[in-house]
C-alpha cells in the first residue's frame, strides 16, 4: 500500500488505486496525510474542503467523508500494513507507517543527501527522491487555502531538490547534466532568480558562455517588465562569474547562496574553515552588485587550547545496537540542528528510546562538529539524584583541554568560562535526562555553531520559552520497527519463522523499545520459548508488568523512578486513572475517578502530561499508554470499585445533560439509581451541536464503560449509560447500534426491571426496523407495552405502541398500527407530554395516508404542527409538513400540496436535514417538473451519498 501527495492525491493497493471519490474526499485524506499520525481537528478539515463560510452540514459532510474513506483502507486491509483511521475527540488521525508515504521518503531522502561527501551517492538520492513527483503536489484536490499553502511549500522543497542536484552533477564535473536538470525548471518558473543563476553558472562551465548571458540578459528584462526590479544578488554575481571568465571555482556570490540554501552546519562553514578559502561575497565589506572583489574581513582565529590533551574531545558513550525506525525523528533532528546555537530537546515518556535517538543522531556524523563531543547524564530521573552542576561543569572543562588547576570552584564561574571556551567552535553537547529547564541553561556553550541535545522526559517549555528549543517528541514504535527490533536482538532467522507472535509482542509491550529489549532479553535466555508463549504471557495484564521487569530494571522501574518526583496529587490521580474503563479522559472525567473536581484534576492531568505519563491526544482530551495503565492500577488496587462506581455516575449526569440539551422538552429516560453519587461538577452543553458532538466523541469510551459496568455487576449503571446515547441513536440509526442496545437489554433483564426492559426495548425494536429487520423488530416490540403498563410507565407505553405500529405498518397491518397510534396519542395527552403526543400524531398521519385517509392525515398532521414552536423539531416539522403536502396532493389542491411540500424542503435545507429534504423533492417531482427541484433534488442527493 502506498500513500501519495506527489502528484494527483492518491492510495495504491494491491488490487490498484483506491477509488476515492470526489474532490473534498481527496482533500480530506490530503489534510490527514500531511499531518499523518497526528490528530486533526474537524474545523482544520473544513478549511480544507471549503474555501469560503462552510455550509451549516458541514461537520456532517466532514464525517461522512472520514466513513467512506475508512471503509475503502479496511476493504484495502489496510490494517495489515499498520494504516489505521481513528476518532480522537473532536478530530482525526490517520496512522500510517512513514514509509507508505512519498512525502516523507522524499523528505528523507533529501536529509541523507545533504549528510552525503560523495557527490555521486547524493546524485543518486536526489534522483530517486525527484522520481517520486508525479505531478504537481495535492492534484485532484479542492484547493482551499490549507491545501494550497502545503502545495506551495512541496513545490518549494521539489525545486529545492532540482538546485541541489545540479549541485551536485557540478561537484562531481557533470556540468552538462546540472545544465539540463535546471534548464526545465527555470523555463517552468523564469522569475524565480536562484534557478536562473544556478543555470548560468552550469552552462558557463559547460563551455557554453553565449548561452549563459543569453539567459542572463532573459531573466534580466523579464524582471523588469513584469516586476519593475533589477537582478537580485546571486544572478548579479553569477554575471559576474561569466564576465571574469574563472570556470575552474564556484562564484563568491554562487557559493555563498549554495551555503546558505543547504542549511547545514559543515556547508555553511566550509569556505571559511579551508586555508586559503575565499570569504563569500555577501560577508565582504563594500561588495558590489556587479560581482568585483573588496576588501576582506579578518577571518577569526581558532581559540588556542589551553592544555596538550589532544583534540577533539568525545565523551559520547557508544551507539545503542539494535536502533530501529525513528526516521521522522532523526530528520526533525537534523532540520532542529541547522539553526543558529541550536537547542534542540527530545521529550518523551520512559522508556520510549530518548536516548538511544540522541545517541543514535550524534553518531551519524562525527565530521558535523570537528572541536568535539559531550555528553552528560543529568540523572534527573534517576534514584540516586541529580550530580552537583559543578561536577558536570569540570567534566567538560577537563574534556576541552582546561588544566585541573584551572577549573573555577563554584557552578556560576565556571558556566561562564565554558561558555568563553565554546565560543568559537563547533561542538555538539548531549545532556541526556534532564529534568527541569534552569539545570539545562547553566550547560549550554556559548558559540553560535555549537548545537545543544536534551533528552527528558518532561516537556521542559521553559527551555522553550528562554532558549528557543526546538522539541522533537518521541512516541511509541510502529509494530514494523518493533518486530525489527526484537529481529535485533533475537535474529532475524527466530522472528522469520513467527511473524505473527512478533508483532503481537510488539503490539502487547506497547511500542515501547524498553518493554521490547526486556522481552527479547527474555527470550534470548530462553532458546527454547517460543515468542507465541511469551505473548500469550504477556497477554494476561494481571502479570504483564511483571514479565517487563529484569533485574532492577525494566518498566515497573522505569515508570516509578518518574512517578517518586510527582506531588501527591498527581499520584492520587495517576492511581484512580488506572482504573479508568474507557481509553480517554477529560478533567470531568479524571475528577470523578479521583472524587475531586475538575480544577484540581485538571491540575494534576497538567502535571502528568509534563512527565509524559499521559498523553494528550487533542485539546483537553488525553489517555494513558497501556503499560502506564497498568502500572497506575497496581498504585492502589483497592479503589478500584469506588473509581468505577464515580466514572459511570459522572457518564450519567453527563449524559442526561447532553440529552436535555440535543432533545429540550423530551421526556427523562429514566429516574436516577437510589445510590447515584452526584459529581463535583457536570460540563455545561451551550447547544445542540455540544451535546451531539460530546455524545459522538465519547461513544466507544460509554460503550466501554456499560461493559465494565456489566461485569461488576451494576447493571443499573449499564442500560442507563446506554440508553441515554438516544439522540445519537436517533440522528445515525444505521451506525451500529444493535450491539449495545442488546447489551442494555441483558443488563435491564438481569435487574429483572419491567420499565428498563420496556424502555430499552422500544428504542432496540425502531433501530431493528430502521436496518430492515422487520421480523425481529415485530417479535421484540410486541412485548414492550405490555411490560411498560406493568412499570406503571404510560409515555413508555406510548413510545411503544408508536415503534409497533410502523412495524406493524410496514407488514401491512394497517388497522392495528392505527389502532395503537391512536391510543399513543390518548397516552401521551393524559400524562400530558407535548413531545411524545406530536411524535405520535405524525407516525398516525404518515399510516393514515399509507391507508387512503388524507382529510384524516392532513389533521393529525395540522394538530402535530400546532404542539411544536416553530424553531424546535426541524425534522419532524419537515416530516409533518411533507404529510400535509401528500394529503393535499392526493385530495386534489396541487397548488396547496406544492406550497406544502416546498416549505418543508426550505426548513430541511436550513437544517441540514438532507434526508427531509430528498423526500419532499421526490414527491414534488411526481407533480411538476420544474428544473428547479430537479436540481436542488439532486444537490440534497449528492450531499446525503458523500455524508453517508
Amino acid at each position: 500500500m502506498e500513500f501519495r501527495l506527489l502528484g494527483t492525491v492518491s492510495v495504491d493497493a494491491l488490487s490498484g488505486p483506491l477509488p476515492l471519490g470526489p474532490a473534498k474526499r481527496r482533500s480530506l485524506l490530503a489534510a490527514l496525510l500531511l499531518s499523518a499520525n497526528t490528530p486533526v481537528s474537524v474545523a482544520r478539515l473544513t478549511d480544507c474542503l471549503w474555501e469560503d463560510a462552510p455550509p451549516l452540514h458541514a461537520r456532517n459532510v466532514v464525517q461522512g467523508h472520514v466513513s467512506r474513506l475508512r471503509a475503502l483502507l479496511v476493504g484495502a486491509d489496510a490494517a495489515a500494513y499498520g494504516v489505521e483511521l481513528l476518532t480522537l475527540g473532536d478530530a482525526y488521525v490517520l496512522r500510517v507507517p512513514e514509509t507508505l508515504l512519498d512525502s516523507r521518503r522524499f523528505e528523507e531522502l533529501l536529509t541523507l543527501a545533504r549528510e552525503q561527501r560523495d557527490p555521486a551517492d547524493a546524485v543518486r538520492m536526489l534522483n530517486e527522491a525527484l522520481s517520486l513527483w508525479q505531478g504537481p503536489a495535492l492534484t485532484g484536490a479542492f484547493a482551499g487555502p490549507p491545501l494550497q499553502a502545503a502545495a506551495h511549500a512541496l513545490e518549494e522543497s521539489r525545486l529545492a531538490a532540482v538546485e541541489h542536484l545540479a549541485r551536485a552533477y557540478t561537484a562531481s564535473g557533470e556540468h552538462h547534466r546540472a545544465a539540463a536538470v535546471l534548464r526545465t525548471e527555470a523555463v517552468a518558473h523564469p522569475l524565480r532568480e536562484s534557478l536562473a543563476a544556478a543555470l548560468m553558472t552550469a552552462l558557463y562551465r559547460a563551455g557554453r558562455q553565449s548561452e549563459a548571458l543569453d539567459w542572463f540578459h532573459r531573466t534580466r528584462r523579464l524582471l523588469t517588465d513584469e516586476l519593475g526590479i533589477d537582478p537580485g544578488r546571486e544572478l548579479a554575481a553569477a554575471h559576474a562569474l561569466i564576465l571574469r571568465g574563472d570556470p575552474a571555482s564556484e562564484g563568491e556570490g554562487d557559493r555563498a547562496a549554495h551555503e546558505e540554501r543547504a542549511g547545514t552546519r559543515t556547508g555553511r562553514r566550509a569556505a571559511a574553515d579551508r586555508p586559503g578559502a575565499a570569504t563569500p561575497a555577501a560577508a565582504q565589506p563594500g561588495f558590489r552588485a556587479d560581482g568585483g572583489p573588496g576588501p576582506r574581513a579578518p577571518r577569526p582565529l581558532p581559540l588556542p587550547p589551553l592544555a596538550h590533551e589532544p583534540h577533539p574531545t568525545d565523551l559520547l558513550p557508544r551507539a545503542p545496537r539494535g536502533f530501529h525506525g525513528r526516521l521522522t525523528e532523526l530528520a526533525a533532528l537534523t532540520r532542529a540542528a541547522a539553526g543558529e546555537a541550536p537547542v534542540c530537546l527530545v521529550t518523551g515518556p520512559a522508556g520510549v528510546g530518548k536516548t538511544a535517538l540522541a545517541l543514535h543522531w550524534a553518531h551519524r556524523d562525527a565530521a558535523a562538529f570537528p572541536d568535539g563531543r559531550l555528553f552528560a547524564d543529568l540523572r534527573g530521573f534517576s534514584e540516586t539524584g541529580e550530580p552537583p552542576l559543578i561536577e558536570v561543569l569540570r567534566e567538560f572543562l577537563l574534556a576541552l583541554g582546561v588544566a585541573p588547576q584551572r577549573v573555577p570552584a563554584s557552578a556560576p564561574a565556571a558556566a561562564a568560562l565554558f561558555r568563553s571556551l565554546t565560543d568559537h567552535r563547533r561542538l555538539l553537547v548531549v545532556l541526556d535526562n534532564a529534568r527541569d529547564s534552569a539545570t539545562v541553561r547553566a550547560l549550554l556553550p556559548g558559540g553560535t555553531d555549537c548545537v545543544t541535545l536534551v533528552t527528558s522526559r518532561h516537556r521542559l517549555e521553559g527551555l522553550i520559552a528562554s532558549d528557543a528549543a526546538r522539541p522533537v517528541p518521541l512516541d511509541t514504535l510502529e509494530p514494523q520497527d518493533g518486530t525489527a527490533l526484537l529481529a535485533g536482538v533475537l535474529g532475524e532467522e527466530r522472528v522469520r519463522t513467527e511473524p505473527a507472535a512478533a508483532r503481537r509482542l510488539a503490539e502487547l509491550c506497547g511500542g515501547l523499545p524498553l518493554a521490547l529489549r526486556v522481552t527479547a532479553a527474555r527470550l534470548a535466555g530462553r532458546p527454547q520459548w517460543t515468542l507465541a508463549a511469551l505473548a500469550d504471557e504477556l497477554a494476561d495484564e494481571r502479570n504483564r508488568l511483571a514479565y517487563l521487569a529484569v533485574d532492577d530494571t525494566g518498566v515497573p522501574a522505569a515508570l516509578g523512578l518518574t512517578v517518586q518526583h510527582l506531588p501527591p496529587d498527581a499520584v492520587h490521580q495517576l492511581s484512580r486513572l488506572g482504573h479508568h474503563p474507557g481509553a480517554h479522559f477529560d478533567a470531568y472525567t479524571a475528577a470523578a475517578l479521583a472524587g475531586t473536581d475538575p480544577v484540581a484534576a485538571a491540575a494534576a492531568l497538567e502535571r502528568l502530561t509534563a512527565a509524559h505519563l499521559v498523553t494528550e491526544t487533542a485539546p483537553g482530551r488525553r489517555q494513558l499508554h497501556d503499560l502506564v495503565r497498568l502500572y497506575a492500577r497496581g498504585l492502589d488496587p483497592a479503589s478500584g470499585p469506588d473509581a468505577l462506581l464515580g466514572v459511570l455516575d459522572h457518564y450519567i449526569a453527563t449524559a442526561l445533560a447532553a440529552a436535555e440539551t440535543a432533545e429540550p422538552g423530551g421526556e427523562p429516560c429514566f429516574a436516577l439509581p437510589d445510590d447515584f453519587r452526584h459529581p463535583a461538577a457536570v460540563r455545561d452543553f451551550t447547544d445542540r451541536a455540544a451535546a451531539m458532538c460530546w455524545l459522538a466523541t465519547e461513544r466507544d469510551d460509554l460503550a466501554l464503560a456499560a461493559a465494565a459496568a456489566r461485569t461488576a455487576g451494576l447493571d443499573d449503571r449499564a442500560w442507563r449509560i446506554i440508553l441515554l446515547q438516544w439522540p445519537q441513536v436517533v440522528w445515525r440509526v444505521r451506525d451500529s447500534w444493535v450491539p449495545p442496545l442488546q447489551l442494555a437489554l441483558d443488563s435491564a433483564r438481569a435487574r429483572n426491571d419491567p420499565y428498563a426492559e420496556s424502555r430499552v426495548i422500544n428504542l432496540l425494536g425502531w433501530v431493528l426496523s430502521e436496518e430492515g429487520r422487520v421480523t425481529e423488530a415485530a417479535a421484540l416490540l410486541e412485548r414492550s407495552p405490555g411490560l411498560a403498563r406493568q412499570a406503571g410507565d404510560r409515555l413508555g407505553e406510548a413510545t411503544a405502541l408508536i415503534n409497533l405500529a410502523i412495524v406493524q405498518a410496514e407488514q401491512g397491518a394497517l388497522d392495528a398500527a392505527l389502532e395503537g397510534c391512536t391510543r399513543a396519542v390518548v397516552l401521551a395527552r393524559e400524562e400530558p407530554d407535548a413531545h411524545t403526543e406530536m411524535l405520535a400524531l405524525q407516525h398516525l398521519a404518515r399510516i393514515q395516508l399509507t391507508a387512503n385517509r388524507p382529510q384524516e392525515a392532513l389533521a393529525a398532521a395540522r394538530t402535530a404542527l400546532d404542539l411544536g414552536p416553530e424553531h424546535e423539531e426541524a425534522a419532524r416539522r419537515t416530516l409533518l409538513l411533507t404529510v400535509s403536502g401528500e394529503a393535499r396532493l392526493a385530495l386534489g389542491e396541487e397548488s396547496e400540496g406544492i406550497r406544502l411540500l416546498d416549505r418543508a424542503v426550505g426548513e430541511a435545507e436550513r437544517a441540514g436535514y438532507d434526508e427531509g429534504a430528498v423526500r419532499a423533492l421526490e414527491v414534488l417531482l411526481r407533480v411538476t417538473a420544474r428544473p428547479e427541484y430537479r436540481t436542488r433534488f439532486e444537490q440534497a442527493a449528492r450531499r446525503l451519498a458523500d455524508d453517508g
